[in-house]
């Protein structure tokens, strides 16, 4: 028993240290590449370019006036204020300068400001989701209200209506999309008036109010209420819309991970994030989200720096047996679309998956 017992201890230790080693020599090769440099360049262009586009949009608006014709305003407002989103998300993740407090005004102005969603409320969320990707009880981006994308979820609250329902939201899954704007809204509304910590909260509050009220008023200052309604269902709809198909590719359908298990930080991250290969009009369309791999392994890293790094992260893990996922853009909605009806229908168990498969041999080394 003596003699068994050393070996028992050791072999995982050993397997979790090669597995360290591997992600300390993959980050040396990103580093030396210079993928960690900040841009400011490109970055600042960005930064400028936002408040002006945005106010050069309301400027529009205001001058077309009451006309139908506002509703292209509404779906160009969608557009830009996601664009803007996803440069929020850069500076979130440090992307953008060496400084923290920069990055966090940044994320401020540009997220509760200029697009109206609680920054405090997103780094919260996010910051829990990046820990654990996938991961029962520790991602809330697999705990959503309406879909359910784990068998547990599914498993609650059965019935006649609601186990039919579930088994095609695959098919209800883009138009429910359409409420996420007003949903990205009222749960960073609800956040920043909540009890716990909150850094910031008077800004929050503040950046919300103007935002939030100030653009509820020009439009309907503008507009008769029959055509601002209409507007705002538009705008907010589009909005939503297109947040959820930039973010909906990048993990559902991917290995769900027991609450129980750890892996390491490599395969933790890889394994459970899914590229979606295309141009670099791409690359513009989903700001840079669509590098989920790389972005999950070093958040800190640029946007334009990601499309450079994935050939490299992707031959790293295929010479450490790392499966490392890549798919075009309508391959990736099959997936998600495919997965959430089998999730919904009960046919899936999020426990048979290669994840388990990959411990055994993560420990066995």
């Amino acid at each position: 028993m003596d003699d068994i017992r050393p070996t028992i201890r050791t072999r995982p230790r050993e397997g979790t240290a090669r597995a360290t080693r591997a992600f300390t020599e993959l980050a040396q090769q990103v580093r030396h590449q210079g993928l960690l440099r900040r841009r400011y360049g490109y970055y600042w262009t960005k930064l400028i370019a936002a408040p002006l586009v945005v106010s050069l949009c309301l400027a529009a608006f205001v001058w077309i006036g009451e006309s139908w014709w506002q509703l292209f305003t509404a779906a160009a407002l969608a557009i830009v204020f996601t664009q803007v989103a996803f440069l929020g998300h850069d500076a979130a993740h440090r992307q953008i300068f060496v400084s923290g407090r920069w990055n966090d005004w940044i994320s401020l102005i540009l997220g509760d400001l200029l697009v109206g969603m609680s920054y405090g409320w997103w780094q919260h969320k996010h910051t829990r989701h990046h820990a654990n990707p996938n991961k029962l009880g520790s991602d809330p981006d697999i705990e959503l209200p309406v879909i359910a994308v784990t068998a547990e979820t599914a498993a609650k609250h059965r019935g006649p209506v609601l186990t039919w329902t579930r088994g095609h939201q695959g098919v209800f899954f883009f138009q429910i999309l359409l409420f996420e704007g007003l949903s990205l809204h009222a749960s960073g509304v609800r956040r920043v008036f909540a009890r716990g910590r909150l850094e910031r909260r008077w800004v929050e509050i503040a950046f919300l109010g103007i935002r939030l009220g100030g653009f509820l008023t020009l439009v309907f200052l503008v507009l008769s209420p029959g055509i601002a309604f209409v507007f705002l269902a538009v705008q907010l709809g589009l909005f939503g819309f297109y947040m959820g198909i930039a973010f909906a590719p990048n993990h559902k359908g991917m290995p769900v991970v027991p609450r129980d298990m750890t892996l390491d930080f490599l395969r933790r991250q890889v394994m459970m994030s899914r590229n979606v290969r295309g141009t670099r009009l791409l690359d513009v369309v989903m700001g840079g989200l669509n590098y989920q791999i790389e972005h999950h392994l070093f958040p800190s890293m640029p946007r334009p720096h990601l499309r450079r790094a994935a050939p490299m992260i992707a031959e790293y893990c295929r010479t450490h047996d790392v499966p490392y996922t890549s798919v075009g853009l309508l391959t990736s909605y099959a997936i998600v679309v495919r997965y959430i009806n089998r999730v919904g229908l009960g046919e899936r168990d999020v426990f048979t998956c290669p994840l388990i498969e990959q411990r055994s041999l993560i420990g066995s080394t």
